[in-house]
């Protein structure tokens, strides 16, 4: 199919796109336009105006910030999945990184596009769920940073609002030898999820786990904490019975069911997965010590 008709604009700086973004109605911005041109081209979002960042200078980079990896938001996915500094600091991503799409998509697609298109099964927002997360947006008023769990509010919406646009997002870093783990199933790879798992956690001197967080993706409406899973691994001393019991929380997430799985299946994938990452970044996390 062939796209609707809409007026295309090509601004060359941030604030050029802000004035543009302030002032028309109905509009989209084209990122990596990995999502946006196929939901074109299928008729499932019919705005009047495209707006393409794709040439403004500075809205892309990875560097690490204090205690955060700072990634700019149209940094291609294919510059993530290679940088040093993101294997180095944030092995999580790297690894999440390999099971998005293909390397055509990867190419093109952004970091920033990805999170605020904001696909229920999609790794980039999981992880950064996962790591609690700031998203920097800006429009003509000015700038503010919205914490993950408030950025994320429901089936592919965002809390950016109509005259806002991403410029980055802070991911606050683990220390050093942490445990991580992104784990996922799909009918073939580069296809979209059914469930995934992402995995966090430090594990002391004694062997017990300091601290956790685990993430869900392709299961609800979008990346889901499970603090009760998080409560119940600090403190213990992990193991599978230890990791069996908290991958239950998986299945109190209100599953949605498609062509692909039913509710039922994406639960028990859930709980699977979950049980299966944990025992994978355990196991990292007590190598490192």
């Amino acid at each position: 199919m062939k796209p609707p008709l809409f007026t295309y604009h090509d601004p060359r700086s941030v604030p050029d796109a802000l004035k543009l973004l302030a002032s028309l109605d109905n509009a989209k911005v084209l990122a990596g336009g990995q999502s946006l041109m196929p939901m074109l081209n299928m008729r499932l979002v019919l705005p009047d105006h495209v707006i393409d960042i794709n040439e403004i200078a500075g809205l892309s980079g990875i560097e690490v910030r204090g205690n955060d990896l700072y990634i700019g938001a149209m940094t291609r996915q294919r510059d993530l999945e290679f940088s040093p500094i993101v294997r180095e600091h944030c092995p999580l991503l790297h690894e999440a990184l390999t099971n998005v799409g293909h390397r055509q998509t990867r190419n093109r697609g952004t970091f920033g596009g990805s999170l605020c298109h904001l696909d229920p099964a999609a790794e980039q927002p999981t992880v950064a769920m996962a790591m609690d997360a700031v998203v920097i947006a800006e429009s003509a008023k000015g700038k503010r940073e919205i914490p993950i769990r408030d950025f994320c509010q429901g089936t592919m919406t965002t809390a950016i609002a109509p005259d806002e646009l991403m410029i980055g997002a802070r991911l606050p870093l683990w220390p050093k030898g942490h445990g991580f783990a992104f784990v996922e199933f799909s009918r073939r790879h580069g296809d979209f999820a059914m469930a995934g798992a992402a995995i966090l956690m430090t594990v002391n001197t004694a062997g017990k786990i300091e601290r956790a967080s685990v993430t869900l993706c392709g299961v609800g409406s979008g990346p889901a904490r499970l603090a009760k899973a998080e409560q119940a691994l600090v403190g213990s001393a992990g193991g599978q019975q230890v990791f069996a019991a908290a991958a239950q929380a998986a299945t109190e997430i209100e599953a949605q069911g498609d062509v692909h799985a039913s509710p039922e299946y994406r639960s028990h994938l859930a709980r699977v997965l979950t049980e299966r990452a944990l025992a994978i970044a355990f196991n990292r996390a007590t190598v490192k010590r």
